[in-house]
């Protein structure tokens, strides 16, 4: 049995994009705390880890600003959390240090236990530690990205560990907030991350919510990122190699690009595996096989693109034109960098035709939730919105169509989730 009582416990809602951490005690909530000085918003942390190398780590908005002030060299890793369910991803190198995918979240998570440490002048090994509602479709792999999060979160420090779904926790908070009813409803919980769509229907009456009200759970690790990825793939890929066309010396046949190389350029947590040594001879040899001159510069684009590691600041840019398409029906696409120069316009319906698959695979899985709690969408009373993906048009849409616009409410994108976790720990704090 986990000992929570009489004690400061952690509630961390460690996500692909950014991360929070909130403390609670028998008293109630202690809040969040500013686990980043230089971040526009200091209360929450960019779940981004750069080393210059294998002695140095930077986290948040200081990755950032190192990994430009030393010239993009060293490694910048961030989505780590979307690798937890993926078995194939063992971990990786700094210089020849090996880190495993545990290490590096454990460092991550680590760093965020000893700030708030210093933040509460407390030694605190308690946590109420946010998950997907499904790593994975699988349930063995959901299971061993479970395992692999404890793990992370033992390396960090952490020796009382509970888990909380993240669609639950959002219906968690805002089951005591001041707009919940006192009236008995059935609310669709509807968290649009980065890395997972996670959805929860539940019902919510005159009692503080309870575990045993969840009627449904559901969702899948398509996200925010994956909309990243069809820009990147539509848009930007082409111009460093996707469609090169080249003819091996002494063949006949005009052949393309690998697509599963390409692929990983669309990815920012695979883009540096691209930077091995017999993947780099074959795009050289494929830059002297390829076919016009336009090819060649595609490929001279695409080794500055990995030898000067801009694949992260590219995907800033990217997810910055995504972002303004919440708000206009157009964005730039700009992005300056010697011999790499990119000025575009991308207007919301070719975004949103990039992105058709991503965007239908989510609100296909919120249709499977509500059918899996055997209702109907106009029976659901309220849908909670939370996560930054919510504010994506053709998802509002989707969610009007269903169920209309009053029963839509929005709760704080970053804050939603981790606030229900805190009021779970202050649960487990006052037992």
């Amino acid at each position: 049995m986990l000992l929570f009582e009489n004690m400061l416990i952690y509630a961390i809602d460690f996500g692909t994009s950014n991360s929070l951490l909130g403390a609670a005690d028998p008293t109630g909530l202690r809040g969040f705390v500013p686990l980043d000085p230089q971040a526009a918003d200091p209360g929450v942390l960019r779940s981004l880890l750069y080393f210059p190398n294998s002695k140095e780590v930077f986290y948040g908005a200081r990755a950032i600003q190192e990994f430009g002030h030393r010239d993009f060299t060293g490694r910048l890793v961030r989505s780590i959390k979307k690798q937890l369910p993926r078995r194939t991803f063992i971990g990786t190198f700094v210089e020849n240090r090996p880190f495993n995918l545990e290490d590096l979240i454990g460092v991550f998570l680590g760093e965020m236990r000893r700030r708030a440490n210093a933040h509460y002048g407390e030694d605190v090994t308690s946590v109420v530690l946010g998950r997907p509602a499904r790593f994975a479709f699988d349930e063995a792999d959901d299971r061993y990205a479970e395992g692999r999060l404890e793990r992370a979160a033992r390396i960090a420090g952490f020796k009382n560990i509970e888990f909380f779904p993240e669609p639950i926790a959002a219906a968690f908070g805002y089951g005591r907030s001041a707009e919940s009813t006192r009236r008995e409803e059935l609310v669709l919980a509807a968290d649009f991350g980065g890395g997972t769509s996670d959805f929860t229907v539940y019902r919510l009456g005159e009692e503080n919510f309870r575990a045993s009200d969840v009627i449904a759970m559901g969702g899948l690790s398509v996200a925010g990122d994956a909309l990243d990825s069809a820009i990147m793939r539509k848009r930007i890929a082409p111009l460093f190699g996707t469609g090169v066309q080249y003819q091996v010396p002494f063949g006949s046949n005009i052949l393309t690009m690998p697509p599963h190389l390409m692929e990983r350029i669309c990815h920012p947590g695979e883009i540096s595996l691209l930077r091995k040594q017999d993947t780099l001879e074959f795009f050289r040899n494929v830059q002297q096989w390829a076919l016009g001159p336009e090819d060649r510069e595609k490929i001279e684009r695409l080794f500055t693109l990995l030898n000067d590691q801009l694949g992260i600041s590219l995907f800033e840019t990217v997810e910055a034109a995504k972002r303004a398409l919440s708000l206009s029906d157009s964005a730039a696409l700009e992005f300056t960098y010697p011999d790499v120069e990119i000025d575009e316009q991308l207007t919301r319906p070719e975004f949103e035709s990039y992105a058709a698959a991503p965007l239908e695979a989510i609100i296909t899985s919120l249709d499977e939730t509500i059918a899996a709690a055997q209702l109907k969408p106009g029976q659901i009373d309220r849908v909670l919105c939370t996560g930054g993906t919510a504010k994506v048009p053709w998802l509002r849409e989707a969610l009007v169509k269903r169920f209309g616009k009053e029963k839509l409410h929005d709760l704080d994108p970053f804050r939603g989730v981790a606030r229900g976790l805190m009021e779970r720990a202050a649960e487990l704090a006052y037992k």
